[in-house]
């Protein structure tokens, strides 16, 4: 996965609370067992209406949000079923960044494993980000090892996250890259059970 430090992009709203992983990637599209190609699906069912032509009045087809690369949501994103194909969706349309005031546990975690960062502030917090986030220009930058967002026009606040989970993160690891920590360790251990059954 790619390292996250620094992060600078700028943002869509998704003013909606309780955004299931079903309206996330819609049942239909689960039949690829590979993490790419889902993100031409996300949120199909709002996006696209019954002949496929987009709708115009859904957040994420209008003008100020093409080429953003952090989505603020509403409360409870990603609840649902466990589904990791919604984060699967969410990477590979262009998102790194997901800003809610809270989570579906299990969503959240999934994020994570898949390089993306899902931060929760406050409701205020994110009420005053949503608002600003159609003028032109406006852009945000995360830093991750220090836990802070700001925009550049004087907001700045900061998040929490699990120390295990921001390492992960800086240091673009995924679960398969711990364990290749411990290669000479796993090694080892292996040549010794080798040795104690030849004998």
């Amino acid at each position: 996965m790619e390292p996250i430090t620094i992060y600078k992009g700028r943002a869509a709203a998704l003013d909606r609370k309780n955004v299931d992983t079903d309206q996330i990637i819609p049942k239909q599209f689960l039949k690829r067992i590979e993490r790419s190609g889902f993100g031409e699906f996300l949120f199909y069912n709002w996006r696209f209406d019954e002949n496929g032509k987009k709708r115009p009045d859904f957040e994420l087809n209008q003008p100020h949000n093409q080429n953003t690369s952090i989505l603020i949501a509403g409360e409870n994103f990603g609840c649902g079923s466990s589904r990791e194909h919604a984060p699967w969706s969410l990477k590979d349309y262009g998102f790194d960044i997901i800003i809610a005031p809270s989570y579906a546990d299990i969503f959240k975690s999934n994020c994570m494993k898949n390089g993306m960062v899902p931060i929760a502030l406050t409701q205020t917090e994110v009420n005053y980000l949503m608002e600003r986030v159609s003028a032109p220009d406006y852009e945000l930058t995360i830093d991750l090892p220090n836990q802070t967002l700001k925009d550049g026009q004087g907001f700045e606040t900061s998040f929490e996250i699990h120390p295990y989970w921001k390492e992960m993160l800086v240091k673009g690891w995924d679960e398969i890259s711990i364990t290749l920590q411990y290669d000479k360790e796993i090694s080892a251990y292996e040549s010794q059970k080798k040795a104690v059954s030849s004998i």
